[in-house]
Formats: C-alpha cells, sequence, structure tokens
C-alpha cells in the first residue's frame, strides 16, 4: 500500500475552528430571553440563499441599519415560524430535516450538528452559555458583556459568523405529515382558514433584537479556539519549505471601517491574515461554502502561489480542509480533498488528525498528556 502524501496546502475554516463558534453565543441568547431552543438557527437557515444573513456574507449588502431592519424581518417569518412548530419542534423531524439542501450559500446555516459529548468549559476555552448569557447587552449597541478582543479582530470577521449548518440532506419526493395540536396536517401549503386557524394556536412570535444578537455572536467568535489556534500559530513558525501551504477558506462579513472590531491599522499578530500565506473571505469574493465555486477558487489562489515561489503548483487532490460543519466538506472531498470534521467541544482532535496528516507536531506536551 503506497504511504499517504503530504497535503501541499492545509485549509481552515475561521468560526468554530480558529476561534470559538458562534452558535455558543445563539444559545445564550435564546436561553436569555427564553426563546425556544434552535429558533434562531431554523429562521437564519430557511431564509436562504437570500436572507439577509446570506447576502451579508456575499458581500452585497453592508453591516449597516438597513441589514439589521432586514435581518430582524428573516427573525420574525411567520410561515417559518408556523414550519418550525409543525415539522421540528414537535419532533416530527430534525432540523437538517427541513433544510432546504438545493440551495447554495450555506443554505443550512446552521452548526448544529451534535458532538458525542457536550463540549466542557476547558474545552471552550471561554465562558459557558450560562455565563454569556448573563453577559449579553441588554440593550441595542451597548458594549456590556462582549469579550474583549483576541488576536484576531480585523475588519473581516473572525469567521462563518453565523456559519451554523446541519449536515446535508438529499431532497425526498412527496408529502409528509406532521401533527399540530394533535391534528394530521400535510406538507402542502394550507389554504388561507386553515393558516390563520393554525397561526392563532401558536405561541407568539419572539421579540428578537437582531442588532444585539449579531454583536453578542461576534463577540464570542473573537476568542481563539484553545487548541487549534495555537496549532496554526506553532504551524506557521515552521519554516515555509517545510511545512504545507495555510490558507483560511472562511464565510465572513466586513465590518464597517469606523467599527471597533475594523482595526485597519492592527499591529503585527493582530490581523488574522498575518497566521495565513492566503486569505479566502466570502464577503470579498462574492461566494460562499458550500458553493463548489469557492473551493474551486480557493484551488487556482493556492495554484497560483506556489508556482509564484516556484512551485509546480496545487491540484485539489493535495489540499487539505478542517471545518466543522459536515455540508461545508462535502463539496471539498468531492473534489479529492483530504477532510476533517472540527467537533464542537472537541477541537483536539482535529489537531491529532492534522500532525498525522503532515507529519509536524503541533501541541505543547501538557495538552497531549491531558487529550492523548
Amino acid at each position: 500500500m503506497a504511504p499517504t502524501k503530504v497535503p501541499k496546502a492545509v485549509l481552515f475554516d475561521i468560526g468554530g475552528v480558529c476561534v470559538l463558534s458562534p452558535l455558543e453565543a445563539i444559545t445564550a441568547y435564546e436561553n436569555k430571553i427564553n426563546i425556544p431552543s434552535n429558533w434562531i438557527n431554523f429562521a437564519i437557515s430557511r431564509s436562504a440563499p437570500n436572507g439577509f444573513w446570506q447576502r451579508l456574507e456575499r458581500g452585497e449588502i453592508k453591516l449597516n441599519k438597513e441589514f439589521f431592519r432586514g435581518f430582524n424581518v428573516d427573525l420574525r417569518n411567520e410561515k417559518l415560524w408556523k414550519e418550525y412548530h409543525t415539522s421540528f419542534r414537535n419532533g416530527k423531524k430534525k432540523l437538517k430535516d427541513v433544510a432546504n439542501p438545493t440551495q447554495l450559500g450555506d443554505h443550512v446555516s446552521l452548526k448544529a450538528e451534535a458532538a458525542d459529548s457536550k463540549p466542557t468549559d476547558q474545552d471552550r476555552g471561554a465562558q459557558s452559555s450560562e455565563t454569556l448569557a448573563q453577559q449579553l447587552p441588554e440593550k441595542r449597541g451597548e458594549g456590556e458583556g462582549r469579550p474583549p478582543l483576541s488576536k484576531l479582530a480585523k475588519d473581516t470577521t473572525i469567521g462563518d459568523p453565523v456559519s451554523m449548518e446541519s449536515e446535508h440532506v438529499a431532497e425526498g419526493g412527496g408529502s409528509e405529515s406532521a401533527s399540530v395540536n394533535g391534528q394530521s396536517t400535510s406538507s402542502s401549503s394550507p389554504t388561507p382558514q386553515e393558516a390563520t386557524s393554525t397561526l392563532s394556536s401558536l405561541p407568539p412570535l419572539p421579540d428578537i433584537d437582531g442588532e444585539a444578537l449579531f454583536w453578542s455572536m461576534m463577540a464570542h467568535s473573537r476568542n481563539p479556539d484553545p487548541y487549534v489556534f495555537p496549532a496554526l500559530l506553532r504551524l506557521k513558525n515552521v519554516s515555509p519549505n517545510e511545512r504545507p501551504i495555510l490558507a483560511a477558506l472562511s464565510n465572513t462579513t466586513i465590518f464597517p471601517p469606523d467599527h471597533q472590531y475594523s482595526r485597519l491599522s492592527d499591529p503585527p499578530g493582530r490581523d488574522p491574515r498575518s497566521h495565513f500565506d492566503i486569505f479566502i473571505s466570502s464577503a470579498e469574493v462574492g461566494l460562499r461554502k458550500p458553493d463548489p465555486a469557492i473551493y474551486n477558487l480557493a484551488v487556482e489562489k493556492l495554484d497560483k502561489f506556489d508556482r509564484e515561489r516556484g512551485g509546480d503548483g496545487v491540484k485539489a487532490v493535495e489540499c487539505m480542509l478542517l471545518d466543522d460543519l459536515g455540508e461545508n466538506l462535502k463539496p471539498a472531498k468531492k473534489m479529492g480533498m483530504k477532510t476533517t470534521k472540527v467537533i464542537l467541544g472537541k477541537t483536539w482532535r482535529a489537531v491529532k488528525e492534522l500532525e498525522q496528516a503532515i507529519g509536524i507536531e503541533l501541541m505543547d506536551d501538557k495538552t497531549r498528556r491531558s487529550k492523548l
């Protein structure tokens, strides 16, 4: 059996990989104001492909008051509220089963894939959800309770702010039935009378402050992951001729120039791009994972980078991608890339797999003794 070739390039997702996942901030927000579990994820997912979050991450709209107005509309969609209660919350379907797998641009913008165990505070490297809930700003625009900027702050978000995708599920045909208050209903569109009757029997739509939610997510995702980020720093310090090309491939947004997270003149080490040879931001290239086009673009950039430094180029089969979303890994795997699923609360496992793939030690002795 031929030995496995060492990847010539490693691509890292940002949110949920290099930094903490904003999913924890969403959960904290839901707990704080008593929103049904996963409603926010559901609403964002089902607003794709042209919801305000997806458009923001493709760079089609700016992060301003108009975005927040539209984002609030997406979070208060009565039709989706009914669907959430009839097909998801009542237990008839799982979150991934109500996502539309035909939509590109992180169509299921939900990092709701289950880890095999709940993350500990030590694994998170930050506050627990309960602590985060206590620290969320009470009013829109307030900065209270936001974690300090990590070493990764810049004008581009540190990653996949709502990159909370669930696993892909194949489209199914025919109708499905669900139960609402004990009554059997069809998945086909209800009559106006039925819709009015069903909506009147549901709890009122949650009053979500989309702006406060957004900034709590951004604040949480400023914190570096306690395992992947140190491994990235170690790898970056290796001579370029002795390590793979390092690239970021992330669904991101762009902050306003005058925002505190937009530091156009960060000192060394604070600019996230300084940790990578190539940094691909969805908002800057107009494409989002899992659109296959953004993976092709990444390979093109890696190939060009390698040739310009005297190499013979890079092919997809010579790349490795680390992402916390199975949905984002599938296009890469189809292209021939080696893929690693980064599990919430167990990110050290991805570091171990990366070590094995590239033959470079990336953990310190203390971490290795405690985790291996």
